[in-house]
């Protein structure tokens, strides 16, 4: 990075790379020709493209890349957490490491072809003994999340009357421009997230931009050939809940790719082990893990829930973090190893409730009731997936007749462990599915068995309170326990 050292556009254009360059040159690459070579050469190395965003592999990035070999702006089309934004700043990384702007202005302008008037002069004036600077790819991505609020004067600017009476110039002239978002994104990315929200007349602002590449400010013939990549977000149910694009917007907008959630249950799994904060020492049995992504599946396809809002990828992640909160405080306070329970994902209603929208239906039963609800069927789903070929017979039968277990939800492991032989063949199915010979871990199991059992509507069960004891799960047979 030996380039860096250049620190004057004479110094500058005495590189290699700039040979043959002079001042006011119109040979600088644009943003999406930058971006668009980058990319090309990763494409060519077969290196990653967009870290840290999983589950979009063979949909939503071949149409990314397309849109990007083809320079075009583009929109991410899709419901709450879809890594919309996410994406959107992955871009960042296909642009060049670092690239030089006049220095002193607070803006960057391209010292060899300045589209400002303060950056023309500025060229005019000191020649090659302009100043520059180095700016990292890092600076050169500008967000705005829209909201009804945000103005044109926001996005494009405002003549400002002050300056021009400062700089004796006339109120057309671009040196009387304050500058918003957008002209301060130029050279860069400017991504605008849940764009139906602007208000139409914002949203007229950008037709410019995305057709001519030029803004114009308040009337004034003031013409910026600016050099900006405009990507955008939108959530499908805005268009109707807050706003809408506006149609000529729409059709200026390169390219609209959708976004989705994860397809499977392991693809999921992968982004919620990637995204999840929890301490290294919780462990996470595989069965819990895919408990808890399956809870998300059967949230999206639940009657109860709204499908137009959708449930965010955020309700696994958040639930992970709190179900490994409540193991490592229980290993904390007993002693024992934190190995996660069905136990500690109920603990975790708080992440489940707070993400959905429920219909009227859900809304009559009550938030907490259909996570609980939820809980238990994505617990008998995994059960079936996984142990359908185990044998529960002479369990079943010793339910059948009349017999109760109670287990303490958060007792001992070793409490746990001894109080399965109470029931035929339950500490061979705990076996089965710990693999292992781990006290712990076979409580885990434990509990996970039982509330398979449940989900699949094999036992009933519910939750005895007292005033010093811990909670216990009392397993039965019959509706009476529900």
């Amino acid at each position: 990075m030996t380039y860096i050292n250049a620190q004057t556009l004479g110094e500058l254009l005495a590189l290699p790379e700039y040979a043959g360059r002079r001042m006011f040159d119109s040979q600088t690459p644009s943003v999406q020709d930058e971006i668009r070579r980058n990319l090309t050469r990763r494409l060519q190395a077969g290196e990653p493209l967009f870290s840290g965003v999983l589950g979009y592999e063979d949909t939503v990035m071949p149409q990314l890349i397309n849109a990007l070999l083809a320079r075009q702006n583009f929109i991410l089309l899709g419901l709450r957490g879809q890594a919309k934004s996410r994406l959107l700043r992955a871009i960042t990384d296909l642009m060049d490491e670092r690239i030089p702007v006049i220095a002193g202005l607070d803006y960057f302008d391209d010292p060899l072809n300045p589209v400002t008037g303060d950056g023309r002069e500025r060229v005019e004036r000191e020649g090659e003994a302009l100043a520059i600077r180095w700016v990292p790819r890092a600076e050169r991505y500008v967000e705005k999340l829209a909201t009804p609020d945000v103005t044109v004067a926001d996005l494009i600017g405002d003549v400002d009357p002050i300056k021009a009476a400062r700089l004796g110039t006339s109120l057309g002239d671009s040196r009387s421009m304050h500058f918003g978002l957008l002209p301060r994104a130029n050279r860069g990315i400017f991504a605008v997230n849940e764009l139906a929200d602007l208000s139409p007349k914002v949203q007229v602002a950008l037709f410019n931009i995305l057709q001519e590449g030029d803004v114009q400010i308040k009337g004034f013939p003031v013409r910026l050939e600016l050099d900006v990549m405009l990507a955008f977000s939108a959530n499908p149910e805005d268009y109707t809940a807050r706003g809408k694009i506006v149609t000529p917007l729409k059709d200026r907008i390169g390219s609209e790719i959708r976004t989705h959630y994860p397809q499977d249950i392991r693809q999921g799994m992968n982004i919620t082990a990637q995204e999840a904060a929890r301490q290294p020492e919780v462990q996470v049995p595989d069965y819990v893990a895919e408990l808890i992504e399956e809870i998300a599946f059967q949230a999206r396809e639940d009657g109860r829930v709204d499908k137009l809002s959708g449930v965010s990828q955020r309700l696994p992640i958040s639930l992970m973090e709190l179900s490994a909160a409540n193991a490592e405080r229980r290993a904390l306070v007993t002693g024992a190893k934190p190995v996660v329970r069905v136990s500690d994902v109920y603990a975790g209603l708080p992440a489940i409730t707070g993400k959905m929208e429920l219909e009227y239906e859900g809304e009559l039963k009550g938030a907490e009731q259909v996570a609980k609800d939820l809980i238990r069927k994505a617990a008998g789903a995994i059960y079936g997936r996984r142990y359908a070929s185990l044998s529960t017979t002479a369990l079943e039968e010793w339910f059948e007749q009349g017999n109760v277990f109670r287990l303490p939800q958060t007792g001992a492991a070793t409490e746990i462990q001894a109080s399965l032989a109470e029931v035929p063949d339950l500490t061979e199915l705990t076996r089965a599915v710990a693999e292992s010979d781990d006290s712990d871990t076979q409580a885990s199991a434990a509990e996970f068995v039982l509330e398979g059992l449940y989900g699949r509507k094999k036992l009933s069960r519910a939750e005895e309170l007292y005033a010093a004891p811990e909670p216990e799960l009392k397993m039965g047979r019959g509706g009476r326990w529900n």
